[in-house]
This record gives structure tokens, C-alpha cells and sequence, in this order.
């Protein structure tokens, strides 16, 4: 039996076993592609990797490439149906400091969406959409909005994501939040854990990736206020904090 003065230590264990399970398989690194929209593996992409070479991922979504010097780098994913983009990656004592990628199926015109993702802890973090006097997409409020206009696609209760909303068309007159909640630790308001959990937000429009925000690190708090959109524009926050 664990003591419960060691617990912490042994789930700080179990993540670091975790992370070095998906982070290399036969001595190479992995980087690891899922459909931002359902969660699914992304099979037969193309996958340029600065300075390393060009790979194609495997049906499990895998990139597998020799572990290079540590460093920041950036690979280009292309796939028919996806939306091309360039996403960075660190390589810090031989790993990859996150590798999982969630890349987005192409969008129709005016169509934005916002995509979370964060590493095995905590197992649920909540993604959330409200449009200044009428609707709160999340989880726990509206899935879709009454217009069918915002919509949850999907939503994330065992860590790592993705936790995708899309919106069809943003209202130039309106503003709009955009935050994520650590619901694994609500009731925690100095836990750590939400600016630990490597958690990433790209926001995909125009068939492009417009923006890509990590969490701060070492904050105490259980929301991250990621951004708003006033008159239409995307406006960064970036702060992690208790306000929700």
C-alpha cells in the first residue's frame, strides 16, 4: 500500500513512465497526429520535419524519426481534407516536450474552430465558448447552440484531448470568451496542476491555423482565460487565474 505522503510522488511517476511510452517506440521519437474533430488517429499524412527530413505517419498516426539534438523545431503537415499547417515541437534531454498533435479536418468559409489539448493530467479539462448575452458552450451548459450555429464537437474526460468547439460564423457585434475550465480540480483554487498540464489552444479559420497559445507555466489556478473576440478580431489573454 502507497502512503499518502508518497502518492503525489508516485503519480508524478506514473506520468513520467507514460510520457516515455508514447513519446519513443524501438529508441526513436514519436510524434503523434489525431483528427482535432473526432479524436481519431490520422493515418498517411505527409510529414516534413525541419532540418530532420519528410515522413509519412502510420496507421496509427505515428511520425517515428531519430532523436535529434535538443532544440526547437517545426514540422509541416499536409493530408488531403486537412487544413496544412506548420506546428512547432521541443526537444528537451531527448524527448519531445509535448507530442501529440491534433490537426484539423478543412473548414467551410467563415467557419472558426478552437481546439485544446494537454498532456495525461488532469484527466478533465473543459473547453468553454460564451458569446456575451446568448449561449455558454461546454460541456456542462449548451452543446450546440440554439441557432446551430456553435457546437461542442467533442468533449474529453480522461486527459490528453483534443476538446474541440466550432463556431460557423462569428458575429462582428458580439463579443465572445474563450476559456478552459481544470474540472478535475474545481474546488482547488492554488493547485498547479491546470499550468502543468502542457495544455495547447490553436484556433483554426480561413482554412488555416490563425493562432497556437501555450499555458504559462508554474501558475496556481483553475481557469485559463485563453482569449476573447471583440468587433470581430481574436484579442490574446492568455492568464491563468480563478475567475470561472
Amino acid at each position: 500500500m502507497i502512503p499518502l505522503s508518497g502518492f503525489s510522488q508516485f503519480e508524478k511517476m506514473l506520468d513520467e513512465l507514460d510520457d516515455a511510452e508514447t513519446e519513443m517506440v524501438d529508441g526513436k521519437l514519436v510524434l503523434r497526429l489525431f483528427n482535432a474533430e473526432n479524436g481519431e488517429t490520422v493515418p498517411d499524412a505527409n510529414v516534413k520535419i525541419e532540418g530532420i527530413g519528410e515522413f509519412t505517419s502510420d496507421m496509427q498516426g505515428r511520425v517515428l524519426f531519430d532523436i535529434p539534438a535538443d532544440g526547437r523545431y517545426a514540422f509541416e503537415f499536409s493530408k488531403q481534407g486537412f487544413i496544412k499547417a506548420i506546428y512547432p515541437f521541443e526537444v528537451i534531454a531527448g524527448t519531445i516536450f509535448y507530442n501529440r498533435i491534433s490537426v484539423c479536418p478543412v473548414l467551410d468559409f467563415g467557419t472558426l474552430r478552437v481546439v485544446v489539448e494537454w498532456a495525461r493530467r488532469p484527466k478533465d479539462m473543459d473547453a468553454h465558448l460564451v458569446k456575451e448575452g446568448d449561449y455558454h458552450i461546454s460541456y456542462q451548459n449548451l452543446h450546440v447552440s440554439k441557432d446551430g450555429v456553435a457546437r461542442l464537437d467533442r468533449d474529453d474526460r480522461d486527459g490528453f484531448g483534443p476538446e474541440t468547439i466550432t463556431v460557423k460564423n462569428i458575429d462582428e457585434q458580439a463579443s465572445y470568451t474563450y476559456f478552459i475550465k481544470n474540472y478535475s480540480d474545481k474546488n482547488s483554487p492554488r493547485s498547479k496542476d491546470l499550468s502543468k498540464s502542457k495544455a495547447v489552444v490553436r484556433v483554426y479559420g480561413n482554412n488555416q491555423l490563425m493562432h497556437n497559445w501555450q499555458i504559462t507555466p508554474d501558475q496556481r489556478g483553475t481557469s485559463w482565460k485563453v482569449f476573447v473576440i471583440s468587433n470581430g478580431r481574436i484579442q490574446p489573454v492568455n492568464e491563468v487565474n480563478n475567475m470561472y
